[in-house]
């Protein structure tokens, strides 16, 4: 996917650079300023997120396990002057990074990939400081469940909930499909007790949570706009860590 620069896989825009923070954190839960926070970016290579928040003024950290996407976070980081550390990982084990190293963490959608999330938010526990935040977005398990195309004007659940076994792939045979589902991925679905419970069992405080709107009513009949009316495909999920806060993110103005 990186190497045909599919749309999950393409770096950074220059009219993103503008105002990144706006980019990334359009509801503006990181506050005004990330200027001097330590985050990490889980599982965001490519050369995207990783920019963004760096340009934005934070010390950033990125951990992909491909290393042709975090390939791409380092030709874009060189093109502009930005320093990032860049580690090959999954991310389910970080055991190279400390306890309570980070303000924020930011993980984009990617924990279909695993069949154990709960084993992700406890490692996100550990390396995220007492009162940082842990920003994650997911594919909702409806989604996962559910045809990718229309039968008529109805969307089927195609899949059980309770399961342990991988997501059946659909037919690769329309945009719609190529848009829902990775092309050769194995993905996982993951219960809301699963997926919010598991986040607060490790430690966090879920502060909002939203399903990012990709429905649009005048869409054509089949098309990913069209389906999104009937199940929303992500849900994102701001946590903040509990404990004592020792210290807070350091602002540099």
């Amino acid at each position: 996917m990186a190497a045909a620069q599919e749309p999950l896989c393409r770096p950074v825009q220059e009219t993103d650079l503008g105002d990144p923070l706006k980019v990334v954190d359009p509801l503006g839960w990181l506050g005004p300023s990330i200027r001097g926070w330590k985050v990490l970016c889980l599982a965001a290579g490519g050369g995207k997120q990783s920019v963004l928040y760096a340009t934005a003024g934070a010390q950033v950290t990125v951990v992909d396990l491909s290393p042709m996407m975090l390939e791409l976070d380092r030709q874009a980081a060189k093109q502009r002057g930005l320093n990032l550390r860049i580690i090959e990982a999954s991310m389910d084990a970080l055991p190279m990074l400390d306890d309570g190293a980070f303000d924020a963490v930011i993980h984009p959608v990617s924990s279909c990939y695993l069949p154990d999330v709960q084993s992700v938010f406890r490692e996100v526990a550990r390396v995220t400081r007492p009162g940082g935040l842990y920003i994650s977005q997911h594919k909702q398990p409806t989604s996962l469940q559910a045809s990718a195309t229309p039968d008529g004007q109805h969307y089927s659940l195609l899949h059980a909930y309770y399961r342990t076994q991988p997501v059946p792939a659909p037919p690769r045979d329309n945009h719609v499909t190529a848009r829902l589902r990775e092309p050769g991925a194995v993905e996982y679905l993951h219960r809301w007790e699963q997926l919010v419970g598991g986040i607060c069992r490790s430690g966090f405080v879920v502060e909002d949570l939203v399903e990012p709107v990709h429905a649009k009513a005048d869409s054509q009949a089949g098309s990913f706009a069209d389906r999104a009316q009937f199940i929303a495909p992500y849900v994102r999920i701001k946590a903040r860590r509990q404990g004592s806060a020792t210290s807070t993110p350091t602002l540099i103005v």
